[in-house]
């Protein structure tokens, strides 16, 4: 059949092009690779760590202990905050590796404002969890087990993450190695109708009680309240001034 493109420049050029990629096509780049070994984590610094979320009538609540240690023997610091807003209606309470924490929540950062920039409006709670999710699964954050705590138009939510991928919703959570015995008070202290100040004492509660047992976990509480307003932390030396 005829092609009248044959023998013309464009063809010329469409041939030599045969062999290259396609200069129209995305480039995809490959993601850092982490040489970390598992042998590594007792060098490093880590947040042995209490994490709590928990969802109120009016927003959530995050709660989490100051204590960062070497190989979960030495304390390294005695006065770290564990949570980090993201957007002004979401924030993220960090376990795990200090460095790959840091370095998590400045790209999921970036990919939240990248968002609000494209689109004039904050990322939805559960796309934050995705997006947050899909970048532990594939980048190079060492042990990195967050909580993801905000609130949008559909209410409060709370999610579970992990180094794999997974991303899990619930009413409240808790991570790092003082898990099970804030678990324990959350279980029993938790009610759907709690309001902000009882969700920060139960909060409190939860990461008092670990810390008394979990010697990853110290040295006082930061709290954090998430509205649609905004969201804010204090720290406490003391769960006198909370319980």
């Amino acid at each position: 059949m005829f092609n009248p493109n044959d023998g013309s420049d464009f063809a010329r050029n469409r041939a030599r092009l045969d062999d290259t990629p396609n200069p129209y096509e995305p480039e995809v780049g490959s993601l850092p690779e982490s040489d970390l070994s598992h042998a590594d984590s007792d060098k490093i610094n880590k947040t042995g760590t209490t994490i709590v979320g928990i969802t109120a009538e009016d927003g959530v609540v995050m709660a989490s202990d100051m204590r960062a240690s070497l190989g979960g023997r030495v304390v390294s610091n005695k006065d770290v905050q564990k949570v980090e807003q993201i957007q002004p209606n979401a924030a993220i309470s960090i376990s795990g590796s200090v460095g790959g924490s840091q370095s998590f929540i400045r790209s999921l950062r970036a990919e939240a404002n990248l968002y609000e920039a494209r689109r004039g409006e904050y990322m939805s709670i559960d796309a934050l969890s995705t997006m947050a999710s899909n970048l532990l699964r594939g980048g190079p954050f060492f042990r990195v087990v967050p909580i993801l705590g905000g609130v949008d138009d559909e209410g409060g939510h709370v999610f579970s993450l992990d180094p794999s991928g997974s991303s899990l919703s619930d009413k409240y959570t808790a991570q790092g190695s003082g898990m099970p015995y804030a678990l324990g008070v959350l279980e029993q202290e938790f009610s759907d109708d709690l309001t902000m100040d009882e969700a920060e004492r139960v909060g409190a509660q939860a990461v008092k009680s670990a810390s008394e047992r979990d010697t990853a976990s110290g040295n006082g509480v930061h709290i954090t309240k998430i509205t649609e307003d905004g969201a804010e932390t204090v720290g406490h030396k003391e769960f006198d001034d909370l319980l």
